[in-house]
Protein backbone atom coordinates (compact mmCIF):
# COMPACT_ATOMS: atom_id res chain seq x y z
CA UNK A 1 0.00 0.00 0.00
CA UNK A 2 1.40 3.35 -0.91
CA UNK A 3 1.85 6.24 0.98
CA UNK A 4 -1.00 9.11 1.85
CA UNK A 5 0.27 11.89 -0.58
CA UNK A 6 -1.47 14.64 1.94
CA UNK A 7 -0.28 13.27 5.08
CA UNK A 8 3.54 13.30 3.24
CA UNK A 9 2.96 16.88 1.88
CA UNK A 10 1.69 17.54 5.75
CA UNK A 11 5.21 16.31 7.14
CA UNK A 12 7.44 18.20 4.73
CA UNK A 13 5.11 21.45 5.41
CA UNK A 14 5.75 20.90 8.84
CA UNK A 15 9.50 20.44 8.53
CA UNK A 16 9.64 23.56 6.47
CA UNK A 17 7.81 25.85 9.52
CA UNK A 18 10.07 23.92 12.45
CA UNK A 19 13.71 24.58 10.09
CA UNK A 20 12.33 27.96 9.71
CA UNK A 21 11.72 28.40 13.70
CA UNK A 22 15.20 27.34 14.74
CA UNK A 23 16.79 29.20 11.94
CA UNK A 24 14.91 32.59 13.79
CA UNK A 25 15.62 30.73 17.64
CA UNK A 26 19.63 30.56 16.66
CA UNK A 27 19.52 34.28 15.37
CA UNK A 28 17.41 35.52 18.16
CA UNK A 29 19.70 34.48 20.92
CA UNK A 30 23.39 34.50 20.28
CA UNK A 31 24.17 34.96 23.31
CA UNK A 32 22.65 31.88 25.01
CA UNK A 33 24.41 30.08 21.93
CA UNK A 34 27.93 31.59 23.22
CA UNK A 35 26.98 30.66 26.71
CA UNK A 36 26.25 27.20 26.04
CA UNK A 37 29.36 26.98 24.03
CA UNK A 38 31.26 28.38 26.93
CA UNK A 39 29.83 25.95 29.39
CA UNK A 40 30.60 23.07 26.77
CA UNK A 41 33.87 23.41 28.16
CA UNK A 42 33.05 22.35 31.48
CA UNK A 43 30.38 20.88 31.71
CA UNK A 44 29.14 17.55 29.70
CA UNK A 45 27.03 19.28 26.49
CA UNK A 46 27.24 22.00 28.71
CA UNK A 47 24.76 20.70 31.16
CA UNK A 48 23.73 19.50 34.27
CA UNK A 49 20.50 18.49 34.60
CA UNK A 50 19.39 16.62 31.48
CA UNK A 51 15.68 17.79 31.12
CA UNK A 52 16.91 21.27 30.49
CA UNK A 53 18.80 20.52 26.97
CA UNK A 54 17.21 21.65 23.70
CA UNK A 55 18.72 21.32 20.56
CA UNK A 56 20.03 23.70 18.87
CA UNK A 57 21.18 24.97 22.20
CA UNK A 58 19.29 25.86 25.77
CA UNK A 59 18.11 29.40 26.22
CA UNK A 60 20.04 30.92 29.13
CA UNK A 61 17.82 32.38 31.89
CA UNK A 62 19.24 35.94 33.42
CA UNK A 63 16.74 36.60 35.93
CA UNK A 64 13.11 35.86 37.64
CA UNK A 65 10.92 38.20 38.69
CA UNK A 66 7.57 37.11 39.99
CA UNK A 67 5.80 34.88 37.33
CA UNK A 68 8.35 36.02 34.72
CA UNK A 69 12.05 35.07 33.41
CA UNK A 70 14.64 36.92 31.18
CA UNK A 71 16.97 35.15 29.26
CA UNK A 72 20.79 36.41 28.82
CA UNK A 73 19.14 38.07 25.04
CA UNK A 74 16.88 40.23 27.12
CA UNK A 75 13.51 38.54 26.29
CA UNK A 76 10.85 38.50 28.78
CA UNK A 77 8.85 35.36 29.25
CA UNK A 78 5.80 34.41 31.07
CA UNK A 79 7.34 31.43 33.44
CA UNK A 80 5.00 28.44 32.49
CA UNK A 81 7.72 26.23 33.35
CA UNK A 82 7.30 26.77 37.05
CA UNK A 83 10.57 24.95 37.80
CA UNK A 84 8.80 21.36 36.57
CA UNK A 85 5.90 22.23 39.57
CA UNK A 86 8.67 23.51 42.08
CA UNK A 87 8.01 27.18 41.28
CA UNK A 88 4.73 27.13 42.39
CA UNK A 89 5.48 30.51 44.68
CA UNK A 90 7.79 32.03 41.80
CA UNK A 91 10.95 33.53 41.72
CA UNK A 92 10.53 36.36 44.19
CA UNK A 93 8.01 35.91 46.78
CA UNK A 94 7.97 38.52 49.40
CA UNK A 95 7.21 35.77 52.68
CA UNK A 96 10.00 33.36 51.17
CA UNK A 97 12.45 36.34 50.72
CA UNK A 98 11.47 37.55 54.43
CA UNK A 99 11.48 34.17 55.99
CA UNK A 100 15.36 33.38 54.17
CA UNK A 101 16.54 37.15 55.36
CA UNK A 102 15.23 36.31 59.61
CA UNK A 103 16.41 33.04 59.46
CA UNK A 104 19.50 33.71 58.30
CA UNK A 105 20.10 36.47 60.82
CA UNK A 106 18.44 35.44 63.76
CA UNK A 107 19.23 31.29 63.40
CA UNK A 108 22.16 30.73 60.79
CA UNK A 109 22.74 28.01 58.85
CA UNK A 110 24.32 24.54 59.13
CA UNK A 111 23.91 24.76 62.72
CA UNK A 112 24.76 20.34 62.96
CA UNK A 113 22.28 19.51 65.16
CA UNK A 114 18.07 19.46 65.74
CA UNK A 115 16.52 22.68 65.40
CA UNK A 116 12.79 23.68 66.24
CA UNK A 117 12.54 25.31 62.77
CA UNK A 118 12.66 21.31 61.95
CA UNK A 119 9.94 20.19 64.33
CA UNK A 120 7.88 23.32 63.47
CA UNK A 121 7.47 22.27 60.13
CA UNK A 122 7.33 18.18 60.10
CA UNK A 123 3.89 19.01 62.37
CA UNK A 124 2.78 20.99 60.28
CA UNK A 125 3.62 18.69 57.22
CA UNK A 126 1.60 16.14 59.12
CA UNK A 127 -1.23 18.09 59.94
CA UNK A 128 -1.71 19.26 56.50
CA UNK A 129 -1.11 16.03 54.53
CA UNK A 130 -2.66 13.60 57.23
CA UNK A 131 0.78 11.80 58.03
CA UNK A 132 1.33 10.01 61.58
CA UNK A 133 5.32 10.74 61.02
CA UNK A 134 7.37 12.59 58.74
CA UNK A 135 11.57 12.67 57.58
CA UNK A 136 13.09 15.32 55.36
CA UNK A 137 15.01 14.73 52.83
CA UNK A 138 16.53 17.21 50.19
CA UNK A 139 14.53 16.12 47.08
CA UNK A 140 11.64 14.10 45.98
CA UNK A 141 14.16 11.37 44.52
CA UNK A 142 15.59 11.00 48.07
CA UNK A 143 12.17 10.93 49.41
CA UNK A 144 10.93 7.34 47.64
CA UNK A 145 14.47 6.01 47.62
CA UNK A 146 14.01 6.09 51.30
CA UNK A 147 10.66 5.40 51.44
CA UNK A 148 11.47 1.75 49.27
CA UNK A 149 13.57 1.40 51.69
CA UNK A 150 11.16 1.42 54.93
CA UNK A 151 9.05 -0.56 52.80
CA UNK A 152 11.52 -3.42 52.13
CA UNK A 153 12.61 -3.13 56.01
CA UNK A 154 9.12 -3.75 57.28
CA UNK A 155 8.10 -6.54 54.93
CA UNK A 156 11.55 -8.54 54.25
CA UNK A 157 10.83 -8.03 50.55
CA UNK A 158 12.35 -6.90 47.70
CA UNK A 159 10.24 -6.09 44.67
CA UNK A 160 8.14 -3.29 43.97
CA UNK A 161 5.63 -2.61 41.33
CA UNK A 162 5.81 0.54 39.74
CA UNK A 163 4.21 1.73 36.19
CA UNK A 164 4.83 2.35 32.68
CA UNK A 165 5.54 5.76 31.87
CA UNK A 166 6.52 7.10 35.68
CA UNK A 167 8.64 9.25 37.27
CA UNK A 168 9.87 9.01 40.34
CA UNK A 169 13.04 10.81 40.45
CA UNK A 170 16.76 11.15 38.76
CA UNK A 171 17.14 7.44 39.36
CA UNK A 172 13.54 5.84 39.68
CA UNK A 173 12.24 6.40 36.06
CA UNK A 174 10.16 3.70 34.30
CA UNK A 175 9.58 5.64 30.74
CA UNK A 176 7.64 3.79 27.74
CA UNK A 177 8.13 5.92 24.31
CA UNK A 178 7.34 2.60 22.49
CA UNK A 179 5.03 0.93 23.11
CA UNK A 180 1.56 0.91 22.27
CA UNK A 181 -0.83 -1.83 22.80
CA UNK A 182 -2.02 -3.48 26.23
CA UNK A 183 -0.45 -7.01 24.84
CA UNK A 184 3.41 -5.47 24.83
CA UNK A 185 6.01 -6.10 26.94
CA UNK A 186 6.34 -4.07 29.86
CA UNK A 187 9.23 -1.50 29.41
CA UNK A 188 12.40 -1.61 31.33
CA UNK A 189 13.41 0.86 33.77
CA UNK A 190 15.83 3.91 32.62
CA UNK A 191 19.36 2.76 32.30
CA UNK A 192 20.15 4.78 35.70
CA UNK A 193 17.26 3.24 37.72
CA UNK A 194 18.78 2.06 41.39
CA UNK A 195 18.24 -2.06 41.72
CA UNK A 196 16.92 -1.94 37.91
CA UNK A 197 16.17 -6.00 38.49
CA UNK A 198 13.94 -5.19 41.54
CA UNK A 199 11.34 -3.17 39.47
CA UNK A 200 7.88 -4.55 38.10
CA UNK A 201 6.71 -2.79 35.41
CA UNK A 202 3.03 -2.29 34.65
CA UNK A 203 2.56 -1.77 31.00
CA UNK A 204 -0.57 0.09 30.97
CA UNK A 205 -1.40 2.97 33.84
CA UNK A 206 -4.74 3.52 34.46
CA UNK A 207 -5.78 0.10 33.84
CA UNK A 208 -7.00 -1.85 36.87
CA UNK A 209 -7.45 -5.33 35.46
CA UNK A 210 -3.54 -5.68 34.21
CA UNK A 211 -2.30 -3.90 37.71
CA UNK A 212 -4.08 -6.22 39.76
CA UNK A 213 -2.57 -8.78 37.35
CA UNK A 214 0.86 -8.17 37.47
CA UNK A 215 0.20 -7.36 41.25
CA UNK A 216 -0.90 -10.46 42.13
CA UNK A 217 1.87 -12.72 40.08
CA UNK A 218 4.54 -10.47 41.61
CA UNK A 219 6.88 -12.31 44.27
CA UNK A 220 8.46 -11.06 46.94
CA UNK A 221 6.53 -7.84 46.39
CA UNK A 222 7.65 -4.88 48.82
CA UNK A 223 5.65 -2.52 48.06
CA UNK A 224 3.59 -0.84 45.04
CA UNK A 225 4.63 3.02 44.26
CA UNK A 226 2.33 5.12 42.05
CA UNK A 227 1.49 8.64 40.81
CA UNK A 228 -1.82 10.13 41.42
CA UNK A 229 -1.07 12.33 38.06
CA UNK A 230 1.70 10.62 36.23
CA UNK A 231 3.65 13.76 35.82
CA UNK A 232 6.73 13.12 33.25
CA UNK A 233 3.80 11.08 31.09
CA UNK A 234 2.30 14.55 30.39
CA UNK A 235 0.16 14.91 33.10
CA UNK A 236 -2.07 12.32 32.82
CA UNK A 237 -4.29 11.72 36.15
CA UNK A 238 -5.10 8.53 37.52
CA UNK A 239 -8.81 7.57 37.77
CA UNK A 240 -10.31 7.54 41.57
CA UNK A 241 -11.58 3.96 40.80
CA UNK A 242 -7.63 2.91 39.23
CA UNK A 243 -5.63 4.15 42.04
CA UNK A 244 -8.21 2.81 44.91
CA UNK A 245 -7.87 -0.43 42.87
CA UNK A 246 -4.39 -0.55 43.05
CA UNK A 247 -4.16 0.24 46.67
CA UNK A 248 -6.59 -2.97 47.60
CA UNK A 249 -4.42 -5.10 45.71
CA UNK A 250 -0.80 -3.76 47.42
CA UNK A 251 -2.51 -4.87 50.50
CA UNK A 252 -3.82 -8.15 49.31
CA UNK A 253 -0.22 -8.88 49.15
CA UNK A 254 1.07 -7.39 51.98
CA UNK A 255 2.78 -5.04 49.93
CA UNK A 256 3.33 -1.40 51.18
CA UNK A 257 1.29 1.13 49.62
CA UNK A 258 2.93 4.33 48.32
CA UNK A 259 1.97 7.56 47.02
CA UNK A 260 4.19 9.47 45.13
CA UNK A 261 2.72 12.91 45.47
CA UNK A 262 6.04 15.03 44.95
CA UNK A 263 4.12 16.99 42.50
CA UNK A 264 0.47 16.26 43.07
CA UNK A 265 0.26 17.77 46.51
CA UNK A 266 0.31 20.96 45.65
CA UNK A 267 -3.59 20.13 43.82
CA UNK A 268 -6.00 19.59 46.42
CA UNK A 269 -5.73 21.03 50.44
CA UNK A 270 -4.57 17.76 51.91
CA UNK A 271 -2.86 16.18 48.84
CA UNK A 272 -4.64 14.52 46.24
CA UNK A 273 -4.53 11.02 48.03
CA UNK A 274 -6.41 12.72 50.33
CA UNK A 275 -8.57 13.88 47.91
CA UNK A 276 -9.50 10.84 46.24
CA UNK A 277 -9.66 9.08 49.87
CA UNK A 278 -7.04 6.66 49.03
CA UNK A 279 -5.02 6.55 52.95
CA UNK A 280 -1.64 5.54 51.39
CA UNK A 281 0.64 3.57 54.02
CA UNK A 282 3.43 6.14 53.18
CA UNK A 283 3.84 9.88 51.61
CA UNK A 284 6.59 10.75 49.61
CA UNK A 285 6.71 14.84 49.50
CA UNK A 286 8.91 17.92 47.62
CA UNK A 287 9.26 20.09 45.17
CA UNK A 288 7.04 23.66 46.10
CA UNK A 289 6.98 23.09 49.36
CA UNK A 290 10.25 23.94 49.73
CA UNK A 291 9.29 27.57 48.04
CA UNK A 292 12.77 26.82 45.62
CA UNK A 293 15.21 25.72 47.81
CA UNK A 294 15.70 21.77 48.16
CA UNK A 295 13.34 19.79 49.91
CA UNK A 296 12.02 16.50 50.21
CA UNK A 297 9.93 14.40 52.39
CA UNK A 298 8.27 10.82 53.51
CA UNK A 299 5.81 9.81 55.84
CA UNK A 300 2.47 7.78 56.71
CA UNK A 301 1.70 5.67 58.94
CA UNK A 302 3.51 5.30 62.53
CA UNK A 303 4.24 1.58 62.46
CA UNK A 304 5.99 1.82 58.70
CA UNK A 305 7.98 5.09 59.48
CA UNK A 306 8.97 3.32 62.87
CA UNK A 307 11.49 1.75 60.16
CA UNK A 308 13.79 5.07 60.73
CA UNK A 309 13.36 5.69 64.68
CA UNK A 310 17.13 5.33 65.87
CA UNK A 311 15.52 4.48 69.44
CA UNK A 312 14.38 1.50 68.13
CA UNK A 313 17.25 -1.68 67.75
CA UNK A 314 17.40 -2.49 64.10
CA UNK A 315 16.31 0.78 62.71
CA UNK A 316 17.59 2.27 59.22
CA UNK A 317 20.26 5.06 59.55
CA UNK A 318 18.96 7.64 57.47
CA UNK A 319 21.65 10.75 57.29
CA UNK A 320 22.06 13.33 55.24
CA UNK A 321 23.72 16.73 56.32
CA UNK A 322 21.34 19.55 54.89
CA UNK A 323 18.00 17.36 55.41
CA UNK A 324 17.04 19.67 58.21
CA UNK A 325 18.68 22.74 56.73
CA UNK A 326 17.69 25.71 58.71
CA UNK A 327 16.74 27.61 55.47
CA UNK A 328 14.71 25.10 53.96
CA UNK A 329 12.86 24.06 56.78
CA UNK A 330 11.90 27.59 58.32
CA UNK A 331 10.54 28.66 54.18
CA UNK A 332 9.04 24.98 54.21
CA UNK A 333 6.63 26.55 57.09
CA UNK A 334 5.86 29.58 55.65
CA UNK A 335 4.65 28.29 52.43
CA UNK A 336 2.16 25.70 54.21
CA UNK A 337 1.05 27.74 56.64
CA UNK A 338 0.90 31.47 55.59
CA UNK A 339 0.92 31.01 51.46
CA UNK A 340 0.10 28.00 50.07
CA UNK A 341 -2.87 27.52 52.62
CA UNK A 342 -6.40 25.34 51.94
CA UNK A 343 -8.02 28.18 50.52
CA UNK A 344 -5.56 29.34 47.92
CA UNK A 345 -4.49 26.02 46.84
CA UNK A 346 -8.46 25.12 45.67
CA UNK A 347 -8.84 28.75 44.34
CA UNK A 348 -6.00 28.45 41.94
CA UNK A 349 -6.43 24.87 41.18
CA UNK A 350 -10.07 25.97 39.80
CA UNK A 351 -7.88 28.44 38.26
CA UNK A 352 -6.20 26.08 36.72
CA UNK A 353 -8.87 23.56 35.42
CA UNK A 354 -10.61 26.35 33.72
CA UNK A 355 -7.50 27.50 31.75
CA UNK A 356 -7.15 24.04 31.10
CA UNK A 357 -10.56 23.42 29.24
CA UNK A 358 -10.23 26.87 27.43
CA UNK A 359 -7.18 25.74 25.57
CA UNK A 360 -8.90 22.39 24.91
CA UNK A 361 -11.73 24.49 23.59
CA UNK A 362 -9.61 26.10 21.22
CA UNK A 363 -7.58 23.56 20.36
CA UNK A 364 -10.47 20.95 19.35
CA UNK A 365 -10.45 19.16 16.22
CA UNK A 366 -6.13 19.86 16.35
CA UNK A 367 -3.45 17.62 16.57
CA UNK A 368 -3.24 19.32 19.50
CA UNK A 369 -4.85 18.64 23.27
CA UNK A 370 -4.58 18.85 26.40
CA UNK A 371 -4.48 16.60 29.97
CA UNK A 372 -4.17 17.60 33.36
CA UNK A 373 -5.80 18.63 36.74
CA UNK A 374 -5.93 21.45 38.19
CA UNK A 375 -2.14 23.72 37.75
CA UNK A 376 -0.34 20.84 36.07
CA UNK A 377 -1.06 20.43 32.66
CA UNK A 378 0.34 18.24 29.55
CA UNK A 379 0.01 19.39 26.14
CA UNK A 380 0.02 16.17 23.71
CA UNK A 381 0.54 16.25 19.71
CA UNK A 382 -1.09 13.26 17.72
CA UNK A 383 -1.52 12.44 14.46
CA UNK A 384 -5.09 12.11 14.74
CA UNK A 385 -5.67 14.46 17.56
CA UNK A 386 -6.04 12.11 20.53
CA UNK A 387 -8.36 13.62 23.64
CA UNK A 388 -8.83 10.65 25.50
CA UNK A 389 -5.59 9.94 26.84
CA UNK A 390 -5.30 7.42 30.02
CA UNK A 391 -1.75 6.49 29.64
CA UNK A 392 1.30 7.04 27.74
CA UNK A 393 0.93 4.30 25.35
CA UNK A 394 -2.35 6.14 24.17
CA UNK A 395 -0.09 8.31 22.38
CA UNK A 396 2.95 6.55 21.49
CA UNK A 397 2.99 5.64 18.54
CA UNK A 398 0.79 8.89 17.48
CA UNK A 399 3.16 11.26 18.55
CA UNK A 400 4.22 14.33 16.16
CA UNK A 401 7.33 15.76 17.72
CA UNK A 402 7.96 17.73 14.49
CA UNK A 403 4.45 19.75 15.86
CA UNK A 404 5.26 19.86 19.62
CA UNK A 405 8.93 21.21 18.84
CA UNK A 406 7.49 24.03 16.37
CA UNK A 407 5.31 25.01 19.05
CA UNK A 408 7.66 25.54 21.52
CA UNK A 409 9.64 27.65 19.20
CA UNK A 410 6.79 29.87 18.32
CA UNK A 411 5.40 30.28 21.90
CA UNK A 412 9.24 31.25 23.03
CA UNK A 413 8.53 34.05 20.01
CA UNK A 414 5.12 34.93 21.49
CA UNK A 415 6.90 35.38 24.94
CA UNK A 416 6.35 31.75 26.73
CA UNK A 417 8.38 29.88 28.31
CA UNK A 418 7.62 26.42 28.69
CA UNK A 419 9.36 23.11 28.48
CA UNK A 420 9.35 21.46 25.14
CA UNK A 421 8.04 18.39 26.24
CA UNK A 422 5.40 20.17 26.78
CA UNK A 423 4.08 20.47 30.64
CA UNK A 424 3.09 23.60 31.93
CA UNK A 425 3.33 23.94 35.94
CA UNK A 426 1.03 27.51 37.01
CA UNK A 427 2.74 29.97 39.14
CA UNK A 428 0.51 31.35 42.00
CA UNK A 429 0.84 34.93 41.47
CA UNK A 430 0.60 34.50 37.33
CA UNK A 431 -2.10 37.32 36.08
CA UNK A 432 -5.23 36.26 34.64
CA UNK A 433 -4.73 38.77 31.58
CA UNK A 434 -1.73 36.30 30.88
CA UNK A 435 -3.39 32.93 30.60
CA UNK A 436 -5.83 35.21 28.29
CA UNK A 437 -3.01 35.61 25.80
CA UNK A 438 -1.72 32.24 26.45
CA UNK A 439 -4.86 31.00 25.20
CA UNK A 440 -4.74 33.74 22.11
CA UNK A 441 -1.18 32.55 20.96
CA UNK A 442 -2.51 29.15 21.33
CA UNK A 443 -5.61 29.92 19.20
CA UNK A 444 -3.19 32.11 16.45
CA UNK A 445 -0.72 29.18 16.06
CA UNK A 446 -3.16 26.57 14.88
CA UNK A 447 -5.10 28.96 12.78
CA UNK A 448 -1.43 30.05 11.16
CA UNK A 449 -0.78 26.50 10.89
CA UNK A 450 -4.15 25.03 10.10
CA UNK A 451 -3.08 23.29 7.00
CA UNK A 452 -0.95 21.03 9.24
CA UNK A 453 -2.91 21.29 12.37
CA UNK A 454 -6.35 20.45 12.11
CA UNK A 455 -7.11 17.00 11.50
CA UNK A 456 -9.18 16.03 8.32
Amino acid sequence: MGSNPAISFGRQAARAALDAAEERFAANNTLSKAQHELAIGSLPGGNTRTLLHTSPFPLCMKQGKGAYVWDLDGHKYLDLVGELSAGLLGHTHPQVQATIRRTLEETGVSLGATTQHEQALAAELCARFRLARVRMTNSGTEANLHALAAARHVTGRRRVVVFSGAYHGAVLSFPNDHAGDAGDAAPAPAPNTVDRADFVVVPRYNDLALARRVIEAADDLAAVLVEPVQGAAGCIPGGREFLAGVREAARSKGAVFILDEVKTSRLAPHGLGAELGLGPDLVTLGKYIGGGLAFGAFGGREEVMRAYDPRVRGSLAHSGTFNNNTLAMSVGRTVLADVYTPDVCVRFNHKGDRFRERLAEVARGSRLSFTGRGSLIGLHFTEDGTEEITCREDVNRKQRTDLRDLFWFEMLEAGFWITRRGVIALILETPDEELDRFVEAVKNFLERHRDIMMVE
